[in-house]
């Protein structure tokens, strides 16, 4: 089964193939665009999906939000090459219930179809068919549940994880969302904080979030 079979073509692709190679450190023409492996190919839906969660955790403000970059590409294209660790077997103590049904064979999680499973229940139906203020509520239950202190492990913490990263290593997270210097600039030891300045994307790390 290949992408083109299912809808994916190479100029949908090359948003989150832009970013994808940015987070790994290799050139663009590396990143593999429609030679997905059937198994890591989503549905039209899981695409749309993860594109407006990905929305809901970086919003359009006065800086282009997470759908207008091509996050929720990215994120797909991370997941397919395992990035964040991804593609790793779980370790035997964060198999649940609720997560066993979506392992592959060699261990590691499916993704997407478990963030479609667990929005569509908590939806107490289709996710994507209710208004933006009810998605938010529930996204942002999923976010609390899986960060709450003491949770064990959720399939959220690395989904997020690869949001922001994907947002904030695009040319409007890194230097419009961020604030951008050119390195190496000059050395200030002491800045003071203002009101309203934004994070600098030299320090910015993607690990610290929640």
């Amino acid at each position: 089964m290949s992408g083109a079979k299912n809808g994916w073509n190479r100029r949908e692709f090359t948003a989150g193939a832009a970013l994808l190679a940015l987070a790994l450190g290799i050139p663009a023409a590396g990143v593999k665009l429609t030679d997905l492996d059937a198994a890591d190919l989503p549905s039209d839906r899981q695409r749309r999906l993860i594109a407006d969660v990905s929305d809901l955790v970086i919003p359009r403000t006065d800086t282009p939000g997470a759908r207008d970059v091509g996050v929720g590409d990215f994120v797909v294209l991370a997941l397919a090459h395992g990035l964040s660790g991804t593609g790793a077997p779980m370790a035997s103590e964060t198999i649940t219930a609720a997560v066993a049904p979506f392992r592959r064979r060699n261990g590691s999680l499916r993704h997407l179809p478990w963030l479609e499973h667990r929005l569509d229940r908590a939806a107490g139906g289709d996710f994507l068919r209710h208004d933006l203020a009810e998605r938010t509520r529930l996204l942002a239950a999923l976010d609390a549940e899986a960060f709450a202190q003491g949770a064990p492990p959720s399939p959220w913490t690395a989904l997020k994880g690869l949001i922001l990263t994907g947002y904030y290593t695009s040319e409007a997270g890194g230097s419009q969302e961020l604030r951008y210097e050119l390195v190496p600039g000059k050395w200030e030891w002491d800045i003071p904080l203002q009101p309203g300045m934004r994070a600098f994307s030299s320090d910015w790390t993607a690990v610290d979030f929640g």
